[in-house]
């Protein structure tokens, strides 16, 4: 079943050639609207849009939203997803990071503003910290450190939610908020330091899987499909529901277990390496996702194996020619429209 039951719509994706923001892309060109696609490619990827490149409907920008946008698209939707998600690339150059999660919302807002646009914040679980509460609501208010290693995501994330909320309260526009829990699936970037791909680089090659700390701490795992209809259930729902709602899988399983899963499928016996827990990693991390039932329908459809057999597959063939991959990854095609602001 579709998600969208408007017309035809004008949308921008921010962080479009990122992981969550190319499966976006995608899903809204094959439903008929029209796509810009605005990222600064520090961490997206040109492989990610590749396949977009000479569709009609698709338009890639190169743009750091921490700049005000300043061009002629006037969109009826936008989906801010630009912020990098994993801790290596986020602790990289944090003082990016949280311009990116403030700056760039402020940004953004003020461009759905101008536009008359709806527009869908893409916040995280990380907004609940090291969690004392499980599966965690909205209502909780969480346990974050404020100035620990992580804080420039997690409190980026949370500023950028009060702004979200606040702005659109005081400038009349329609605002969402989803808290995204951990997804996974193909365009994953093979070296992101995610523990989905970490796991499947790590066995496709033959290397010890690392699992830190005793590999007992929980993540609640979402394939990339499943996510994406949430995203655009809320972004499409009614006015008065701004969120924030909790997107993922309800359904923990342990670090170690994700770990066994992936050797089984792969059918591989590679060693497992256990390595000290980074700091301020959550022990727990699970969402209550009562309040996406009852306001979007919606609740993950894809079992963890699948999603698995999926992503495996998927870089078992982007590793198979390693410089076929990188020449993908970095140079554009020809024919894919470009524009700067």
């Amino acid at each position: 079943m579709s998600s969208l039951n408007s017309p035809r719509e004008c949308v921008l994706v921010a962080g479009g050639a990122g992981f969550l923001g190319s499966h976006l892309c995608r899903r809204l060109l094959h439903e008929g609207h029209h796509v810009t696609c605005v990222d600064n490619f520090l961490t997206g990827r040109l492989h990610n849009i590749a396949s977009m490149a000479d569709h009609p409907n698709f338009l890639m920008l190169r743009h750091d939203v921490i700049e005000p946008l300043r061009c002629d698209i006037r969109p009826t939707q936008i989906y801010n997803l630009a912020c990098p998600a994993s801790p290596r690339h986020y602790q990289a150059d944090p003082v990016h990071t949280l311009r990116t999660c403030v700056d760039g919302a402020f940004n953004l807002l003020e461009f759905a503003r101008q536009s008359g646009a709806r527009i869908l914040q893409a916040s995280t679980s990380e907004v609940y910290g090291d969690p004392h509460v499980h599966p965690q609501p909205e209502e909780y208010r969480g346990n974050v450190n404020v100035v620990g290693p992580r804080s420039c995501y997690d409190e980026g994330k949370r500023c950028a939610e009060t702004l979200f909320l606040d702005y659109g309260r005081q400038n009349d526009v329609h605002t969402k908020i989803a808290r995204i829990f951990n997804t996974f699936g193909p365009s994953m970037a093979q070296g992101d330091g995610r523990v989905v791909s970490n796991f499947i680089v790590q066995v496709l090659t033959g290397e010890r899987m690392t699992v830190y700390g005793d590999g007992s701490q929980t993540r609640a795992l979402c394939y990339v499909d499943d996510m994406i209809e949430g995203l655009m259930r809320l972004m499409n729902s009614a006015d008065d529901f701004r969120g924030p709602v909790n997107l993922g899988s309800p359904r923990e399983s342990t670090i170690l277990n994700i770990a066994y899963r992936i050797r089984r499928l792969v059918g591989s016996d590679v060693p497992i390496e256990f390595l000290p827990l980074p700091a301020d990693d959550p022990v727990r991390r699970c969402p209550d996702i009562t309040v996406a039932r009852h306001h979007l329908d919606w609740e993950p459809k894809t079992d963890l194996d699948t999603g698995l057999k999926k992503t495996i597959a998927y870089f078992s063939e982007l590793m198979a020619d390693v410089s076929n991959s990188h020449a993908a990854s970095e140079i554009l095609p020809a024919d894919c429209k470009v524009s700067s602001d």
